[in-house]
């Protein structure tokens, strides 16, 4: 073999070592990437159940059921539809109905949602960027003044 032969084949194989690192790496990161998703969605059955993802949307009020410890359910919803959800641990001292809310967890097979985190907006005038998105995709006016009777009573 030659030595242009030897330097030929050395390239390759890491040129070959490198893209195998790369598709390894891609697929690790596609594991643990977690998607948004509104009540909307689910209800589309856009969302296998088991899989984990972000559910955003207001959180419906009258729908907060504070159970035993720290355990609460209520009701997350972009106006059209609403997705149960089931939380064991502390809520944000902001999280309240009829505000932006970003839930992280699973989808029962019944449809029931249960998160294992819940983000709460943090001042007045701000909703998560993927929530405000979504929500005005769907028709829901934001901003200052803006009421959404649809989440009281839905």
């Amino acid at each position: 073999m030659t030595r242009k032969q030897r330097r030929g084949l050395v390239i390759g194989l890491g040129v070959g070592l490198l893209s195998v690192a790369a598709i390894l790496m891609m697929f690790a990161f596609r594991q643990s990437v977690v998607f948004f998703h509104t009540p909307t969605d689910v209800a589309e059955h856009k969302i296998a159940p088991g899989m984990r993802f972000r559910l955003g949307g207001l959180v419906k009020a009258g729908s907060v059921v504070r159970g035993q410890g720290t355990k609460v359910q209520f009701s997350v919803t972009d106006t059209l539809q609403a997705v149960p959800v089931s939380y064991e641990g502390i809520l944000p001292d902001l999280f309240r109905e009829g505000q932006g809310v970003v839930t992280e967890g699973t989808l029962g097979p019944d449809g029931h949602f249960v998160a294992d985190t819940v983000l709460a907006k943090h001042d007045e005038t701000y909703m998560p960027p993927e929530v405000a998105k979504a929500l005005q995709e769907k028709g829901v006016k934001l901003g200052e003044g803006a009421t959404h009777p649809e989440a009281v009573t839905q």
